[in-house]
């Protein structure tokens, strides 16, 4: 067992680095072999459809994006597609903010190419009703290397992944390699503060049961971070909102038991091995409840999206005022909240 670090030891990292040169990134805080990992037996679980209401509400939303840019995609690439929620956002029709069904932004795509790690989560879907509605190409790939040529790409989105990516400036660096010319990167991550109430909870509990913490939640990138690294990897017309989704689980134990049957269990290198003690659990129970808790005895749970909108170069000057109005009906960071909990779904 590896020692427990003090807290004060903890590393701190804002982004990824860029890597100095070909091959493996030269700062690694994930692994991504266990990520991999995680992400098949996530597909293989009872519980794994159940839990798609977070990745599908970001994919709903990012297609709404999608919508203001005024062109065809003859071919789109979803980067870390999971089990294609983008795919199935966009055979839906969007609505037009008045309560009526809108336009499915699917109509104007000729082919979906959807790329995933896991080859199981990546065809856990390939029956589903919705792949007759779209042109799909499913691509088992790992987003920190796009096996694709210069300029393969009308458009490039990505729903929930690109924060287990370990080099985020050579990552975007690729994006724009496959990109067309005039093509745009419309992406959403979580980022911020995301589970900041597990995060201390958990802290605060193993501090007090071990005398020492492990990493136990991702260290991610916030807003500012995103927008200094689209502008360097060469993207203009930038765009960046934030969504803080608010789930209210019943205990913690149903908030890590919906967060590993999303694929999204602790992959960070040099963690503690093996699961939370369950001394460890109730003590963050507690602290979670007393610290977060709601009035009605439920602990809230923090999701922050970023959503990103990059071109790179300028098409329509239009386009920056349509998101710019999009965003602002939601203002620039928005706050919506659902009851969580795998058998609140059942």
């Amino acid at each position: 067992m590896p020692p427990l670090r003090p807290l004060s030891y903890l590393p701190l990292r804002r982004f990824a680095t860029a890597s100095p040169g070909p091959g493996t990134p030269a700062f690694q805080v994930f692994n991504r072999h266990t990520k991999l990992l995680q992400r098949q037996r996530a597909a293989i679980s009872p519980l794994s459809r159940t839990t798609d209401y977070l990745r599908d509400h970001v994919a709903r939303d990012l297609v709404e994006r999608l919508l203001v840019i005024n062109r065809r995609f003859p071919r789109i690439l979803d980067l870390g597609a999971g089990a294609c929620n983008i795919g199935r956002a966009l055979t839906l029709p969007v609505g037009d903010g008045e309560g009526q069904p809108g336009e499915k932004v699917g109509d104007r795509v000729e082919k979906y190419v959807a790329g995933e790690v896991s080859e199981k989560l990546l065809y856990r879907d390939v029956d589903a009703d919705w792949n007759r509605n779209i042109d799909v190409e499913r691509v088992v790939m790992d987003e920190e290397s796009l096996p694709f040529d210069e300029g393969s790409f009308d458009a490039v989105v990505s729903a929930g992944s690109m924060h287990w990516i370990n080099d985020l400036p050579r990552a975007l660096r690729e994006v724009n390699r496959v990109l067309k010319p005039d093509a745009p990167i419309v992406a959403a991550m979580f980022g911020g503060d995301t589970l900041y109430e597990l995060r201390t909870s958990l802290q605060l509990a193993e501090q007090e049961r071990m005398g020492g913490v492990s990493p136990r939640v991702s260290p991610l990138a916030d807003t500012r971070d995103m927008g200094g690294l689209l502008d360097k990897a060469g993207f203009k017309l930038l765009t960046i909102d934030v969504d803080d989704v608010v789930i209210d689980f019943p205990d913690v134990f149903a908030l890590m038991l919906d967060l590993q049957a999303m694929g999204e269990g602790n992959a960070v290198l040099g963690r503690k091995e093996g699961q939370v003690s369950r001394d460890v659990l109730m003590a963050a129970q507690g602290i979670y409840k007393a610290l977060h808790g709601n009035e009605d005895g439920s602990l809230p749970a923090t999701f922050r999206v970023i959503y990103m909108v990059g071109l790179l170069h300028i098409i329509q000057k239009i386009l920056l005022l349509t998101v710019d109005r999009l965003v602002g009906r939601r203002a620039r960071t928005s706050r919506s909240r659902w009851r969580g909990g795998v058998h609140s779904f059942r």
